[in-house]
C-alpha cells in the first residue's frame, strides 16, 4: 500500500505587469547576445511605438464619438474610449521603461565584466 504524502502547495505571487525582470545572466555577453539585445531594444520601441499610437486612435475616436449630436445614447462610448486611451498609453510607458532599465542593467552588467577581465 502506498504512503501519500501530504506537503503544502508552493504557489508563487505573480504581480500584476512583471515582464522579464527575473533573467540573470550567467556568463559574459558575447556578440550574439549584444546582438540580440539591441534586437530586443529596438522591439521596445516599437513597442511603445504600438501603444501610443493604438491610444490616439482610441483617443480620437472618442472624441469624435462625443461630439455626435444625432446619437447622445453613444456619449457613454466615447468616454470609455477616451478612459482606456489613457489607459494603453500609461501601461506602455510602464512596460517600456521597465525593460529598458532590465536591458540597462543587464547590458552594464556585461560591460562591467569585461572591463575586469581585460584588466586582470
Amino acid at each position: 500500500m502506498k504512503r501519500i504524502i501530504e506537503t503544502p502547495l508552493k504557489i508563487k505571487k505573480m504581480k500584476l505587469l512583471r515582464f522579464g525582470r527575473d533573467f540573470k545572466p550567467d556568463e559574459e555577453v558575447i556578440l550574439r547576445d549584444y546582438l540580440a539585445i539591441e534586437r530586443t531594444r529596438l522591439a521596445n520601441e516599437r513597442t511603445l511605438l504600438s501603444y501610443i499610437k493604438s491610444s490616439l486612435y482610441l483617443l480620437l475616436g472618442g472624441i469624435t464619438v462625443i461630439q455626435l449630436k444625432n446619437y447622445p445614447d453613444l456619449e457613454y462610448l466615447g468616454i470609455t474610449a477616451l478612459i482606456f486611451s489613457a489607459i494603453f498609453f500609461f501601461i506602455g510607458i510602464y512596460r517600456f521603461t521597465i525593460l529598458k532599465k532590465s536591458l540597462k542593467k543587464l547590458y552594464y552588467k556585461s560591460e562591467s565584466g569585461k572591463t575586469e577581465q581585460q584588466s586582470t
